[in-house]
């Protein structure tokens, strides 16, 4: 009966010990958690967007190539036995690049020079016995037949001068190929060749001269491309056209759309172009990978937010905007929109907002539809973000 009596406050002890532990437990997990009775308003940065005016634009991928490229080949055949250009340099119309070996040709204008001159004593020879038979005529000593062919013979020693002296001129002709001219102005290339290598006329290739002003660039549009600037491009269509260079730098001159093919390329789907661009500095050079930004009108009522702001599920393309709910709290929404093209670092928005929309443009990984935000101006402090729920537990 003793022991009875002892255990029961005991037990009664243990209780009340429990229930002091489980008090302070749960009394702890409030205090750890004050936004158990509401969520605190995230801090995000916003931007309010405003319509403005952009250019309809695209970049792509482009070339440069000389706008003349030629070939340099002799017209004679003959050893090359100088090179009088620097490879590399400039080089005007006209001017001397290589020289063949001359000397065939100069003992090829002798030569005709020689018939010329025997063909001459030949005239001469067949007119005194033209005019010598001629009196013989006139007093019957001869038959008129041989008066003719008298005559005839100077004819044909005429005709026979005519063809020598065309001769002379082929192979005089051939005597100024021996000096390899420039056919056009540009920048010559390196001399394929060496210095007494044989060349064969019309064929060999000695080098070449490449134009780089202007020089022209290639490039290509894609359907979906071609519909962002209004369809099919010609180049009245084209407004502007600038060349972004490898470091990010535009090339300060403009240039203008020269060639725009007629179709789609089947096999690319692509509608190939190709500018040109005056070079006079020869900043560019041939071969050289460029970005070409091409215009051709301008869009109004397009709003420009950061990329950042701009994420992509299975609708598309949308933004978080911070507005107000049913109950007057400001909350983040979710918007769709219709993206075009980037501006520098900006998205082009066509539609899907309104003027003084605020773009959510920060903490888009932690920001849910419906969830309560602070919104602060980019140049602004965020407020603190468990504010509200600390009140809250304190009260």
């Amino acid at each position: 009966m003793l022991i009875s009596q002892t255990i029961q406050p005991r037990r009664t002890l243990l209780v009340l010990a429990l229930g002091v532990v489980l008090s302070a437990c749960g009394k702890s997990s409030n205090e750890q958690n004050p936004a158990a009775g509401g969520m605190p308003a995230m801090p995000v940065t916003v931007q309010a967007v405003t319509a403005e005016t952009v250019p309809i634009q695209t970049e792509v991928v482009a070339q440069t190539e000389g706008a003349k490229q030629i070939e340099v080949r002799p017209r004679v055949g003959g050893i090359v036995l100088k090179r009088l250009y620097q490879e590399g340099e400039p080089v005007k119309a006209g001017q001397d690049m290589f020289l063949i070996d001359p000397v065939p040709y100069q003992l090829q204008v002798e030569q005709s020079r020689a018939f010329i001159a025997q063909q001459k004593a030949r005239i001469e020879q067949t007119a005194r016995e033209a005019q010598r038979l001629k009196g013989l005529l006139d007093s019957k000593s001869i038959s008129q037949r041989e008066y003719d062919n008298a005559v005839s013979d100077n004819s044909v020693a005429a005709a026979i001068l005519l063809q020598y002296q065309a001769q002379l001129r082929e192979a005089e002709l051939n005597l100024s190929y021996t000096h390899v001219k420039a056919p056009e102005s540009g920048i010559g290339g390196r001399f394929v060749l060496s210095e007494g290598a044989l060349a064969s006329a019309n064929t060999t290739l000695l080098s070449t001269i490449v134009q780089v002003s202007p020089i022209w660039v290639r490039f290509s549009l894609s359907e979906s491309e071609l519909q962002a600037l209004g369809g099919h491009l010609t180049p009245g269509k084209v407004k502007d056209v600038r060349l972004i260079l490898a470091d990010g730098s535009e090339y300060p001159l403009s240039g203008k759309i020269n060639f725009s093919a007629s179709q789609i390329d089947p096999a690319l789907g692509t509608q190939q172009l190709r500018a040109e661009f005056q070079n006079p500095d020869r900043a560019l050079l041939p071969g050289q990978f460029v970005r070409v930004r091409v215009t051709t009108g301008k869009r109004d009522g397009v709003f420009l937010i950061p990329q950042t702001a701009v994420l992509t599920g299975q609708q598309g393309k949308f933004v978080f905007v911070a507005e107000k709910d049913k109950e007057g709290k400001t909350v983040a929404a979710v918007r769709p929109i219709v993206a075009g093209a980037w501006f520098n670092d900006r998205w082009a928005v066509l539609d899907g907002l309104k003027a003084g929309d605020q773009v959510i443009t920060d903490n888009l990984i932690k920001v849910r539809p419906g969830a309560p935000v602070a919104p602060h101006a980019p140049d602004a402090a965020p407020a603190a973000p468990a504010a509200a729920g600390q009140e809250k537990a304190k009260s």
